[in-house]
């Protein structure tokens, strides 16, 4: 099989560094290739030929104001990053002005990685402070690579353009986009800029705050389902665009590479957006989550992870406090975790009362480990035998229906025959314990 490097030596594209002390391309030419094409890159694409200690590389460049609308969201940016430093257990992220944090997606010519993949387009965004106005806008940087032998140009480029910058956040970039980058600086024999920046990617808490109510949680399912974003006519999927780059090496023909930076934009805004919405999201939970009470009961498990348990508490509450139509879109687990795990935090308070409460509704589930809960609640907390019998019974009840209910394969009520003996022995075990105390032996 045919590498990288031998498919585009085959196409008459340089692979290499040697020849850059001089000019290494014609304006618009990959690879310096004379071509009768019109629709070179400077003539589809308003950017200009940024220079650099390693050559030129083309640079297409805007700006957009703080505040501006990208869907639902907006493009800005709030420093009270207290809530998702906690998440990502990173202190650093606490008091960074704006013009702290980079932007960054990349078009590639693979999605395998290692020595053999380009980022041939890189586009990197950070906020800027006007200097005598004090007025703050995004600017949006997208280098391209005309042809493999641009690449260090291309990322001195962005290590320049990363300088200010303490933070890169992406969206699966820890996985892919920067180890990529890292290993195209290592080629070089340069060392990464990346390994001085703290990493955020927004994937990971993506799955935290929507792992129910979301089909996927990719970036266009956000930007459809979170930000509300509608892409133009000019984008397109992104399993095309390796192919579209490859045909432009071959014949110097731009045209579709305006979808490619097209799509490569509305990547990097669309992270900004997401980024302004979850820290929103995390600093007023009910005020920016409260539509959906899967995603309160998501985001009151987040609290409690990160040991907030008054704020998980009353996030579990208002979740399952939604009225009953909303309720009807809560999956049966989410919601017995959260009946569950809100009853447990009420029991390390010693309410009994209200844990009480929240088992009896997870009991209505014919969910067992309420059933359990409730047993041993009554038995050794209350002291009240008899009602932890009735629920020892009611549990016995149950697990015989079950073999009934089974039938229909309803995946909910599914006991395997060793987990139903074992339930048995356990409530059966617990029953003969309090008849004896019952009857006073």
């Amino acid at each position: 099989m045919l590498s990288l490097s031998d498919k585009l030596k085959s196409l008459g594209v340089k692979v290499g560094t040697s020849g850059l002390t001089q000019k290494a391309t014609s304006k618009g030419h990959p690879g310096g290739r004379p071509s009768q094409n019109p629709y070179t890159i400077e003539k589809v694409l308003s950017g200009s030929y940024q220079p650099t200690s390693m050559g030129e590389v083309f640079v297409v460049e805007s700006r957009h104001a703080h505040g501006e609308p990208h869907g639902n969201g907006m493009l800005s940016f709030n420093d009270s990053l207290e809530v998702m430093s906690e998440w990502s257990r990173d202190s650093r992220l606490i008091g960074l002005p704006c013009q702290s944090f980079a932007f960054l997606d990349t078009e590639t010519t693979g999605l395998s990685g290692g020595t053999g993949t380009y980022a041939f387009l890189i586009g990197a965004g950070r906020f800027e402070i006007h200097p005598q106005t004090s007025d703050c806008d995004f600017h949006l940087a997208q280098f391209f690579m005309r042809d493999p032998i641009e690449e260090p140009a291309q990322l001195v480029a962005l290590e320049e353009f990363l300088a200010p910058c303490q933070v890169i956040v992406t969206f699966n970039g820890k996985t892919f986009d920067v180890p990529l980058l890292s290993t195209r600086f290592l080629v070089h024999g340069w060392r990464s800029p990346f390994d001085e920046l703290t990493h955020v990617d927004l994937l990971h808490l993506a799955r935290r705050l929507w792992p129910n109510r979301l089909p996927s949680r990719t970036l266009p399912n956000l930007e459809a389902h979170i930000l509300g974003t509608l892409r133009s006519d000019e984008d397109l999927p992104g399993w095309m665009i390796p192919s579209i780059y490859f045909n432009y090496l071959r014949d110097g023909d731009a045209c579709l590479m305006s979808k490619v930076f097209y799509h490569n934009s509305m990547d990097v805004l669309s992270l900004v957006a997401l980024m302004a919405h979850m820290v929103d999201l995390l600093n007023e939970p009910l005020r920016f989550g409260g539509e959906y009470g899967v995603d309160l009961i998501a985001l009151a498990r987040l609290f409690e992870d990160i040991n907030n348990i008054d704020s998980a508490a009353q996030l579990y509450l208002h979740g399952l406090e939604h009225d009953d139509a909303r309720n009807s879109l809560i999956p049966r687990s989410v919601l017995l975790q959260a009946f569950q795990r809100l009853a447990l935090i009420q029991k390390r308070k010693k309410d009994w009362l209200s844990a009480i409460k929240l088992w009896e509704s997870a009991a209505q589930y014919q969910y067992l480990p309420a059933h359990l809960e409730l047993t041993k609640c009554y038995e050794h907390n209350l002291r009240n035998y008899e009602e932890a019998m009735n629920w020892s019974q009611e549990a016995i009840r149950l697990i015989e229906n079950l073999q009934v209910e089974n039938e229909n394969k309803e995946e909910h009520l599914f006991l395997t025959p060793y987990e139903k003996k074992q339930w048995v022995e356990n409530f059966k075990h617990r029953m003969a314990r309090l008849n004896r105390k019952l009857s006073g032996s």
